[in-house]
């Protein structure tokens, strides 16, 4: 019969895998963090606020970069606009849960918690749904701030002749190639890519900001644009 501590186990032993490719990124995300000026709590701090690997390495980045605060917050709230249409496809299996309930849900959401409560929930699970959920991201955030903890400290140590600053977009190439699977998101890819190259100069870092938008344009036109008839 199961419970709600057997749900929560279950979802944290469904995310343990994951964490084995998490974990370098949350060690790098603090080592960024420091190298491009953070303190320590500082650093901690943003994992704990924003908790979202890809728009957290981006708004270090541009901090790196001296961009406007305009430019990352904006940049950071385009990369998370995909949360938007996970919440609304998790909706329907939270509804009944009180609003405190939901609002914790919430700030856990993540890629990884995503899929791996969808498949579960789409495999057939029907109770303690948000146990299993809970059970699967608070893990993923555990390690996630412990990683970044750690990355901070690690960073302070670490020569600044070994040019580091490297090590992030190199990063977002080892995220992005995996994700290109179709048409869509080859356009979204190349747009992007091409736009990024075009605007460096821009002021205010700019480029990245309209290389977003580029790339979420080109991947909605394809989406939209029916398969060549062969």
């Amino acid at each position: 019969m199961p419970t709600r501590k057997r749900a929560f186990l279950s979802g944290a032993g469904a995310m343990v895998p994951i964490l084995l490719g998490d974990t370098p990124f949350a060690l790098l995300a603090g080592i960024a963090a420091i190298k491009v000026g953070f303190t320590k709590l500082e650093a901690l701090g943003m994992s704990y606020i924003v908790f979202a690997g890809a728009s957290q390495l981006a708004a270090i980045e541009l901090v790196g970069r001296h961009a406007s605060a305009v430019v990352i917050i904006l940049t950071a709230l385009l990369i998370n606009l995909r949360l938007g249409m996970y919440s609304a496809s998790l909706a329907p299996h939270f509804a009944e849960l009180p609003l405190g309930w939901r609002g914790i849900l919430a700030y856990f959401l993540t890629d990884e918690g995503y899929a791996l409560s969808i498949s579960a929930y789409n495999d057939g699970r029907r109770q303690f749904k948000h146990w299993f959920y809970l059970g699967g991201s608070l893990l993923l955030w555990s390690v996630w701030v412990a990683g970044t903890l750690t990355g901070a400290i690690v960073g302070g140590h670490i020569p600044q002749g070994w040019s580091l600053e490297f090590a992030v977009p190199l990063t977002f190439l080892a995220l992005l190639f995996p994700t290109i699977s179709d048409r869509p998101t080859l356009l979204a890819a190349a747009c992007a890519g091409a736009l990024a190259i075009a605007a460096h100069g821009l002021p205010y870092n700019l480029g990245l900001l309209l290389a977003t938008l580029g790339g979420i344009l080109g991947g909605c036109l394809a989406e939209g644009r029916p398969n060549d008839a062969t």
